[in-house]
């Protein structure tokens, strides 16, 4: 029996997230996304067509590498303006039933203390829908905005990682036991002090003596998502990560990041991690109009906004290139990952600047497949035999016409050849996605810091 394909939404909470310039096309919406009818709309629609979840991408800083300042990406619209993305979480809870949420929120610039109560809040307001896109952050902006002169070395910023996960598994999964919150009106008592616990931790990093603020969410610990594929990404997040977040422009590299994270996974005992591939599909109901669809869609790509992004990515000035020259591999403290997938990753590509910036532009740092219903679908089904991911994080090239278009059109074709749900599981997030329990396995770490 064919793998089950699994879809979430990738989308962020600013205008133009992976097509920079398409917030020009007159069907286009996403400027919408001050106003939180815009959110709402989405969360329905999505849930309407059985997607797993929404992926919300965000940064703490503007994209400004290219040329050493922000005022390109602040001209094009590129990932800025950029609002919060946790604050959409409740509203689009509030109009669904199934949907769920994972959030990027930056480790480095955030107290694990109050960071677990908000995730504790979230996981308790969408009735245990709340995943955590764990990162560190790539932008010099970022860092220098909370008053630090650069990042720190990127292999660095996995170690303090390391620990803002250990405070927060003790906060989520050890302060508060099982049964410590009892709500008996008879007897007076809310909780019981005797199993409420501090969590006493003193390490490098962090100092917390005390315990999660919020009783015990459904899932405890949110689902955890990770999206680095350096060395040092793939090892913390076979150790950690539930669901993985891979991007790269060609099956072949995508193949070897998932055979070699899931081997480091199962040298830790763990084989439960769903792997979510970046895509952008552009369907219609023949393969003339999506090529269609396609040429108008490319006629408003903005190249310069793209190699903004990129540059922001890698942290690589791609306006100190020619066009017609080649991206050579450097050392960076940026995603190093994005900028080896065009360098180092696939030894016979050399890519050229201004074919990034012609593929950047329409998607982002993976492939978009456009066709028929059914070309669609056997592309999709394709890339996961090849490459072993299990769905796909779908960006849009217009909002929310690419996700009008998938649910209407490419959804039934893949339901018709049974690799898609016609209906979710019930259960908090973490049961739907695995079919288990609400709580993380036993073959997860942070589970051996559970006190029941």
């Amino acid at each position: 029996m064919s793998k089950e394909i699994r879809f979430n939404a990738f989308v962020m909470n600013c205008v133009g997230h992976m097509a920079p310039g398409l917030w020009r096309h007159p069907r286009d919406r996403s400027d919408r996304y001050v106003d939180l009818e815009h959110w709402t709309d989405l969360a329905r629609l999505l849930e309407r067509g059985y997607f797993d979840g929404v992926f919300l991408a965000d940064v703490l800083g503007p994209y400004d590498v290219y040329q050493g300042r922000p005022d390109a990406a602040i001209y094009s619209g590129i990932q800025i303006p950029v609002n919060d993305p946790m604050m959409l979480v409740p509203a689009m809870a509030g109009v669904t039933e199934h949907l769920g949420f994972g959030v990027t929120c930056a480790l480095t610039y955030e107290h694990p203390y109050s960071f677990a109560r908000r995730a504790s809040t979230l996981d308790h307001l969408t009735k245990g829908r709340f995943g955590w896109n764990i990162v560190s952050g790539y932008l010099n902006s970022a860092a220098r905005n909370f008053g630090f002169e650069a990042q720190t070395e990127h292999d660095d910023r996995y170690e303090l990682a390391e620990e803002y996960l250990e405070v927060c598994y003790k906060l989520w999964e050890q302060s508060w036991q099982t049964g410590a919150v009892r709500r008996d009106r008879k007897s007076g008592v809310f909780a019981d002090p005797a199993k409420v616990h501090g969590i006493n931790h003193l390490g490098t990093h962090f100092k917390v003596p005390g315990f999660n603020l919020s009783e015990p969410s459904p899932q405890r610990t949110p689902v955890l998502y990770q999206a680095g594929a350096s060395r040092r990404g793939k090892k913390f997040a076979a150790k950690h990560a539930e669901c993985v977040f891979v991007s790269a422009p060609t099956a072949e590299i995508v193949k070897r990041y998932v055979q070699d994270l899931r081997l480091q996974a199962a040298e830790l005992g763990r084989e439960s991690i769903l792997i979510f591939s970046m895509f952008t599909v552009i369907v219609a109901p023949t393969e003339t109009e999506a090529k269609d669809r396609v040429r108008e869609y490319l006629s408003y790509v903005d190249h310069l906004g793209a190699l903004v992004l990129m540059s922001g990515w890698t942290g690589v000035d791609l306006s100190a290139y020619g066009l017609d020259e080649e991206l050579q591999a450097t050392q960076t403290r940026a995603n190093q990952s994005a900028l080896e997938s065009f360098t180092v990753a696939d030894p016979g590509r050399r890519w050229k600047i201004r074919e990034i910036a012609e593929f950047v532009g329409l998607g982002g740092r993976a492939p978009v497949v456009s066709g028929s219903p059914q070309i669609v679908a056997d592309r999709l089904q394709e890339w996961v035999e090849t490459t072993g991911v299990d769905g796909f994080n779908l960006t849009y090239a217009v909002m929310p016409e690419t996700y009008e278009h998938i649910i209407e059109l490419l959804v039934p074709e893949l339901q018709k050849r049974g690799v898609y749900k016609k209906a979710y599981r019930p259960g908090t997030f973490r049961e739907k996605l695995f079919g288990q329990g609400s709580f993380l396995p036993q073959s997860h770490p942070g589970s051996g810091y559970r006190r029941e």
